[in-house]
């Protein structure tokens, strides 16, 4: 349950940012019928969740087979991760009312794989962080934490497009702006468990 509960606050850290999926996302949910905003949120996790995997499963076992290289990708690692968390706090998002979401679906996936997969700060940024995690790992906990970093991300697209068709009028700048100060110190303190983790490969 640690592991997983573990996945669930990093995976949430990560996705709630607001970034373009997000006031896609978001603005859909302040313009479009519920129905609509609920399939965009579905087709965005998807394609957020297969970028997770990837990024884990892909970079986190190239780092299990060669040791230098995983202390030097969790150094590394532990440093974007810091520098993502302090952006994240001292940015200042707003809400973009004028993203353009009716659209048809077929195209609503195709802007969604795309801003993802092809996305280079995306593939780094993700394969660093869940890469360097999945070495600090116990054996046979993948699961979990994989678990837990796919439940964020249904939870998050799923919570916010909920809460923003519910709340659409109440939500402001200043709601994101919260919501990025509290990502930001999460990312910053797990950026801080990964270097700690560095310093004890390297001191062991």
């Amino acid at each position: 349950m640690e592991i997983y509960i573990q996945g669930l606050t990093m995976g949430l850290a990560y996705v709630a940012p607001i970034g373009l999926q997000n006031l896609f996302v978001i603005n859909t949910a302040l313009t479009q019928p519920r129905s609509r905003s609920y399939i965009t949120a579905l087709i965005v996790i998807f394609f957020d969740i297969t970028l997770g995997l990837a990024c884990f499963f892909g970079v986190g076992a190239i780092m299990q087979a060669s040791p230098i290289l995983e202390m030097g990708i969790l150094l590394v690692g532990s440093l974007i991760v810091i520098w993502i968390g302090i952006g994240l706090i001292r940015s200042r998002d707003s809400m973009d009312n004028s993203t353009k979401v009716d659209i048809p679906v077929l195209k609503v996936i195709t802007t969604a794989c795309v801003v993802t997969w092809f996305n280079p700060q995306a593939l780094i940024d993700g394969s660093m962080m869940l890469g360097a995690f999945k070495a600090t790992l116990p054996a046979g906990t993948d699961f979990f934490f994989v678990g837990g970093f796919a439940s964020a991300s249904v939870l998050w697209f799923f919570g916010i497009t909920t809460v923003i068709s519910l709340f659409s009028a109440k939500i402001t700048d200043k709601t994101l702006r919260v919501i990025n100060i509290i990502c930001g110190a999460v990312i910053i303190f797990y950026g801080i468990k990964l270097f700690v983790n560095f310093i004890q490969m390297v001191i062991g």
